[in-house]
């Protein structure tokens, strides 16, 4: 048996009586042309084709199938689809089900289901240690195509459970690229599925808030065994700091590569004018990179690390970095912001926001589905100046329970939520977004002409958050 070499599969079909009659016109037999599942004749018509022609060259039984076996002179033939079909569920704790096509890792992972609103970046998303202990969603349906290379990494491993997305590209086009980002999930035992529907899952979560889910390949399972599985694995209240932070002190030394280099205040020259201590939890390399540049000397600390030892390294300023989880779950976190406040400047971002409001006396709570993505508005309220951001936290702090003297400087137009506050009596600042932006854009690192300033000694020493309290940087008054 043969097929004519004027065949096109998935540009146009013919209907099977033409195809009869072309055949019979040949002296050829086809004894059946067959489609499984619904006809799809005519369906598929994009352009004017041949007709499609089945020659028989001996007088013996054809049958063409799209699926499934074929028979030819009774023998069973199974022809192998060239596309990968579903292998992968997403189970999520309200019994839903959701089939689709795995790719990076296989197994079976639990985690909390939120979305990120981020056209690009989904490097820097894998490698934010403030995503442990979640899978991502992406709303941007298409991903892959830029690939990965190292220089995108935001830490040395991925924090990330898994990657949810609509469509998985097949080619990589980017210069930078060195392996596509399957081959990077394989590596990093990170599973990952496609094909799979993303707005819907959206909007369940707007609707319902964020749901813990489990993903398989393990056929094994039973959907009722995934449901239970989700509904009993919690987040709320697990220390996921502790294993997001080094293990012991170090110094960072690298700034932001001058190809890469975007903002026009950098100060000129290599003099560090002030020597920070960092908190690691979860902190993301580009954070110190921007620091760096700025003109600091940093030593990054672990999450645990006593507060009496940063004290005796007698810098001029401490960072509270962000990181993931419930700030409510690491009492210690917050004592040794407790410890600090008001002996010596402080500022966070995202995890140490919170902390730094809880360490003041005020409350967190538990969003309905957290913000994540680089395009969320944020009002500085000094001057009205709205910025955009770059997020990725399901907690905020409670502006009502905060005490005199405390003020919130950022609110989040989206819902209101408190993204910045100042406490000058203690020498304290912080934001709830993530100043640096990667990914995100860079309205939040534009100078000092807003910046809070606090009396050190002889000199005055200004915590600057970019333009507005966007961007975290010392600067010194001579």
């Amino acid at each position: 048996m043969a097929m004519a070499m004027g065949m096109q599969v998935g540009v146009g079909l013919a209907p099977p009586a033409l195809v009869q009659g072309v055949a019979a016109q040949r002296g050829e037999s086809v004894s059946s042309l067959h489609f499984a599942g619904s006809s799809i004749c005519g369906r598929l018509q994009a352009a004017p084709v041949a007709v499609v022609s089945v020659r028989a060259e001996r007088a013996s039984s054809v049958q063409v199938s799209c699926g499934g076996a074929a028979v030819v002179d009774g023998s069973a033939v199974t022809a192998a689809r060239p596309w990968k079909t579903s292998d992968c569920r997403l189970v999520l704790e309200d019994g839903s089900v959701w089939r689709g096509k795995s790719f990076g890792a296989t197994g079976t992972q639990v985690g909390e289901v939120v979305f990120n609103t981020s056209l690009t970046g989904y490097q820097e998303i894998l490698t934010d240690p403030s995503y442990a202990g979640q899978f991502v969603l992406m709303t941007q349906p298409h991903i892959g195509n830029t690939g990965i290379n190292l220089d995108d990494e935001e830490s040395g491993q991925c924090f990330t459970g898994a990657l949810i997305i609509r469509s998985l590209s097949n080619m990589v086009s980017n210069w930078r690229s060195s392996e596509t980002l399957p081959e990077y999930l394989a590596k990093r035992n990170v599973m990952g599925i496609s094909d799979i529907d993303t707005r819907a899952i959206t909007r369940r979560l707007r609707e319902d808030g964020s749901l813990i889910g489990v993903l398989t390949t393990d056929k094994s399972k039973t959907d009722d065994e995934l449901i239970e599985m989700s509904k009993n694995w919690k987040i709320v209240g697990k220390d996921l700091i502790t294993d997001s932070s080094c293990k012991e002190p170090y110094e960072w030394k690298d700034k932001t590569g001058g190809e890469w280099e975007f903002s026009t205040t950098i100060p000129n020259g290599d003099a560090e004018k002030f020597h920070v201590v960092a908190y690691d939890f979860g902190i993301k390399q580009n954070i110190l990179r921007r620091l760096t540049s700025y003109g600091c000397k940093i030593t990054v600390v672990p999450s645990t690390h006593p507060s009496s030892e940063v004290l005796k390294l007698n810098p001029d300023g401490v960072l509270f970095s962000n990181g993931p989880g419930d700030p409510s779950a690491v009492p210690y976190a917050v004592k040794s912001v407790q410890d600090l406040v008001g002996k010596i400047p402080v500022f966070g971002i995202c995890m140490g926001h919170q902390l730094l409001g809880q360490a003041l006396g005020g409350t967190t709570f538990k969003m309905k589905f957290g913000h994540h993505g680089g395009n969320h508005p944020v009002r500085h309220l000094p001057t009205g100046r709205v910025e955009i951001s770059a997020q990725n936290h399901n907690y905020a702090v409670d502006p009502a329970t905060l005490p005199e003297g405390v003020e919130v400087t950022h609110v989040n137009l989206n819902d209101g939520t408190c993204a910045g506050l100042t406490f000058p009596a203690m020498k304290a600042m912080s934001i709830q977004y993530h100043p640096e932006a990667s990914p995100g854009p860079h309205d939040s690192d534009q100078g000092t002409s807003h910046s809070q300033s606090f009396k050190l000694g002889s000199s005055t020493t200004y915590f600057c958050f970019g333009d507005d309290h966007g961007y975290v940087s010392f600067y010194h008054r001579m």
